[in-house]
């Protein structure tokens, strides 16, 4: 796991007095190029360059850059493909060394450049410009790196290999719970065969939500170490999804509770008629019009109970398609309705965390169009189960 911030800055400063001393007399060229413009100009770095990573700048001219008027060295910032990484300040500045360290992190201030930066990766790593400059000018000249190209990590390694063992444990975990349990299928309100019910609408958009938000925010951790990324307009989807389930369900058990009220009260009357009966039939000197009237209304009783229809049986899963989009009888535009805005939603969420490396945020628009869309499947699940 990656270190708190806190910890992480603590541990900085104390690197800083040790292996970052002994590079200073190794990281710029001894002697150093001569430049009769005194311009300053980045010629080396010592690593590759990587969010939450520490990287030593070789600026040759820093020191007389330095010493005119107005200019401060522990104010300049890095520049990333020509992108400056705004309130990126020097942890250490060594002017008389031309050096100059910076501990790269995704700053407010810099987070859109960043997204930029590390949008749509094509690879672990990448080559980029580098070189580091006032906030308010531009970028100093580059001679580094060959090319003037810089080698940027947007993955570690490390940190991707357990992103990828994490999401596949996890969906493949969740795909078998799903193909070999019940754990997104129809709730048991009938005798059943023991056969697998039918998937479930409602539980199914939920744990899609579920998953895309869970593993997004891992990865989008693992790459940019930040935290909160959760969007409220993700709060309100994962909450349409939630009350869509929670709806469906409570629809389904009220469809059959009604008749199960009425069956336990037919029964409970008809035991008490029964006792009655028992109770005058063993009187030596019972009273007939009493008995006659006890069974007249234990028959009324028991036809009232017989009259009542059978609990449906729960019918097996007919396919995952089929489960989802059927109402039992026929395929339903309601429920192909809510299932197409879902995954319209989910392509725009996984385009924006590819793209971005950040959680989207959706409109009021967009989040009232998948309301609308679970409340008609909410009004349309009350005639199918009648």
């Amino acid at each position: 796991m990656k270190i708190p911030p806190r910890l992480k800055t603590a541990i900085l400063m104390l690197a800083l007095a040790g292996p970052l001393a002994a590079e200073k007399d190794t990281l710029c060229p001894n002697p150093m190029p001569v430049d009769p413009s005194g311009a300053p100009r980045v010629i080396r770095l010592d690593s590759n360059l990587e969010v939450d990573s520490v990287v030593g700048v070789c600026v040759l001219n820093l020191d007389k850059w330095s010493q005119q008027p107005g200019n401060d060295p522990y104010k300049l910032i890095p520049y990333v493909d020509g992108l400056g990484l705004r309130g990126n300040y020097p942890v250490e500045v060594h002017p008389t060394k031309d050096l100059v360290y910076f501990h790269l992190n995704i700053k407010p201030q810099s987070k859109e450049n960043w997204t930029n930066i590390l949008g749509s990766p094509r690879s672990l790593t990448k080559e980029v410009t580098f070189s580091v400059g006032t906030e308010a000018g531009s970028a100093f000249d580059t001679a580094a790196f060959g090319k003037s190209a810089a080698v940027l990590v947007v993955i570690d390694r490390y940190y991707g290999l357990i992103a990828v063992i994490f999401v596949v444990v996890v969906v493949i975990g969740f795909l078998r719970l799903a193909t070999t349990t019940n754990i997104l299928r129809e709730e048991l309100t009938g005798p059943c065969d023991g056969t697998l019910r039918p998937y479930n609408l409602g539980r199914t958009q939920m744990a899609f939500w579920f998953l895309l938000i869970c593993m997004s925010y891992i990865v989008i951790w693992l790459v940019t170490d930040t935290l909160d990324t959760i969007t409220p307009s993700l709060l309100g989807l994962m909450g349409i999804s939630a009350t869509t389930a929670l709806g469906e369900a409570m629809i389904d058990t009220n469809s059959t509770m009604s008749s199960a009220l009425t069956r336990t009260t037919l029964q409970s009357q008809l035991g008490a008629v029964t006792q009655t009966i028992q109770d005058l039939q063993n009187d030596p000197n019972p009273d007939p019009v009493r008995l006659e009237a006890a069974r007249t209304r234990q028959l009324q009783l028991t036809q009232q109970r017989d009259a009542l229809p059978p609990r449906p049986m729960v019918e097996a899963s007919k396919g995952f398609m089929r489960d989802i989009l059927s109402d039992g009888v026929d395929y339903s535009l309601h429920r192909f309705q809510i299932a197409v805005w879902t995954v319209v939603l989910g392509m725009m969420f996984l385009s924006s965390v590819y793209n971005d490396f950040a959680m989207p945020e959706f409109s009021a628009t967009l989040l009232g169009l998948m309301g609308i869309s679970s409340g008609t499947y909410l009004g349309f699940k009350f005639p199918e189960k009648q």
